[in-house]
């Protein structure tokens, strides 16, 4: 079973070193919340908002031993009007058993305004 696990946070500054810790911090968060092992991610799909263009996300990513390989792409967010700016979001695509409502979605800083719902 392939599941999706979700996860966002914000910066404060258009920065390369800020996107890249931002979004290490969320793949680390992402990954110990939910036991993820390089080998069972299918793919992650980053997103950030149009204001953050200093950096790719993807290589806070590849800092992390063992996910080199791990298939990564990067979008641009759709702008929206009045939506959470300076925000990265992430999809990694997951092979588990685990069901639904074992998998843990992180939102941090700004971010957990997104789903409120999902805090635990």
């Amino acid at each position: 079973m392939i599941r999706g696990v979700r996860g966002a946070t914000t910066v404060k500054n258009n920065t390369e070193a800020e996107i890249l810790n931002a979004a290490e911090e969320l793949f680390i968060k992402m990954i110990e919340k939910n036991e993820i092992h390089p080998d069972d991610v299918a793919s992650v799909f980053i997103s950030t908002t149009e204001d953050l263009d200093a950096g790719f996300p993807a290589k806070g990513m590849r800092q992390i031993e063992g996910w080199q390989y791990v298939p990564v792409m990067c979008m641009r967010e759709m702008p929206v009007p009045n939506s959470l700016k300076m925000c990265i979001r992430v999809m990694l695509h997951l092979n588990t058993d685990k069901d639904q409502t074992e998998i843990h979605h992180v939102y941090l800083r700004e971010a957990n305004i997104l789903r409120p719902d999902l805090e635990k």
